[in-house]
């Protein structure tokens, strides 16, 4: 048992996110077998991530603000404190902070054998999908 070392906030890269997003790590795998990883991310007002999915799914349970989540079928969804959203394995989605206030969410995904390979990352999300028209 041990007390985990802290990790450094990250900003994250420009080419899979718009405006100005943050990571903090919570869990990493440590053991060969372990998959897990979770971390707190905060997007400021109206920054969001690229297209992407997951090949084992993600759970995104918002913790402040108003998080927005978009479908590649034209759905949005306002997601509020203390409600998770999950997407399948291989959905593409996008997440973001609802117009007007910053958003946090806990990120839970679990690793594929590639760790590199677990997240395919797509287009930057327009302004006309992030809004909904």
């Amino acid at each position: 048992m041990n007390i985990e070392p802290t990790v450094p906030t990250t900003k994250n890269p420009p080419e899979q996110f718009a405006g100005d997003v943050w990571l903090d790590p919570i869990a990493l795998p440590h053991e060969s077998d372990q998959t897990m990883v979770v971390a707190t991310v905060r997007f400021a007002p109206g920054a969001r991530t690229a297209w992407h999915s997951h090949q084992h799914g993600q759970y995104l349970r918002v913790t402040q603000g108003v998080g927005r989540f978009g479908t590649r079928d034209g759905k949005i969804f306002d997601v509020h404190p203390g409600q998770t959203l999950y997407t399948a394995p291989g959905e593409e989605h996008w997440h973001a902070a609802a117009p007007g206030c910053f958003m946090e969410h806990i990120a839970m995904t679990q690793n594929g054998a590639n760790p590199s390979e677990t997240t395919t990352w797509g287009e930057h999300v327009t302004d006309d999908e992030y809004y909904g028209r």
